[in-house]
């Protein structure tokens, strides 16, 4: 497809993306799903506007307008979702990056082999022993394993288990005791994510006086407003019930804003 191929050109860093999220597509082959994803939801919503709007006067020009708009926005909206599943498997990663590399020290420590230790970490429970075997499958098909090193933590969603992976390759290269350079940087990383906790902590009473501001008290104050001020109207029966709805639409609106807004603060992080 012409179109796909020179948008492909146009996102150079797109090949190294799809290898991050693990999307086994090439990424001319992405950006065709994309469009063909875009085109078809776009042509749906076209038509369910083209028959709501059939009798406006500007119908041609609203649907012009908006098909352009709507087209647009799916296609960014489609081509973000690899950069969402980055992120996903980014976070997937740093829950548990902290015991993986702490299961890691010990195995090393009590004497395995580092090939011995991937292994092991591979077979263990938890998210991250799916990203331990990606490696150690490299291995078995006769990458080396500093080559396979370098490729996981090349393509690695997560900076934290990058950083991990680069310490242990450079500590094999320099010759130097893999032990001690791993415990120093989970020392680090450890350091890091108590750090993220206490921001969380500073950040979660901002959230909460706003929440209590913008969720609890303006709602009930303008609710009591907009009763007292009905009640010295009249003849306002149907404005006070669509007015009610509406209190009651931005309310549920702001509840889920907050809940969103509390999930998307808390750390991603275990000790």
């Amino acid at each position: 497809m012409g179109l796909a191929k020179y948008l492909t050109h146009k996102k150079p860093e797109l090949r190294k993306k799809l290898q991050i999220a693990k999307i086994d597509k090439s990424p001319e082959d992405y950006i065709s799903d994309v469009l063909k994803k875009t085109f078809i939801n776009s042509f749906i919503l076209i038509i369910a506007i083209a028959l709501f709007l059939n009798k406006d006067p500007n119908f041609v020009g609203i649907i012009i307008f908006a098909s352009i708009i709507i087209i647009f926005f799916l296609y960014f909206t489609n081509l973000k979702k690899v950069d969402a599943a980055i992120i996903k498997r980014g976070k997937d990663i740093d829950k548990e990056v902290l015991f993986a590399g702490r299961f890691l020290l010990i195995k090393l420590n009590s004497g395995q082999p580092l090939i011995n230790a991937l292994i092991d970490a591979s077979n263990s429970f938890g998210v991250a022993n799916k990203y331990f075997k990606e490696i150690v499958k490299d291995i078995e098909l006769g990458t080396p394993l500093e080559e396979a090193l370098e490729n996981a933590a090349r393509y690695s969603a997560s900076k934290r288990f990058r950083k991990i992976l680069y310490n242990i390759n450079n500590a094999i290269k320099i010759g130097i005791d893999v032990t001690q350079s791993l415990g120093s940087i989970l020392d680090e990383i450890a350091e890091e994510q108590l750090i993220e906790i206490k921001r969380y902590g500073k950040k979660l009473n901002s959230l909460t006086m706003f929440y209590m501001l913008i969720g609890i008290i303006l709602p009930s104050l303008g609710m009591t407003m907009a009763v007292v001020i009905m009640s010295l109207l009249s003849n306002t029966g149907n404005l006070a019930n669509a007015m009610f709805w509406v209190f009651g639409v931005l309310v549920i609106i702001i509840q889920f804003i907050f809940v969103f807004m509390f999930k998307g603060a808390r750390p991603n992080v275990n000790i």
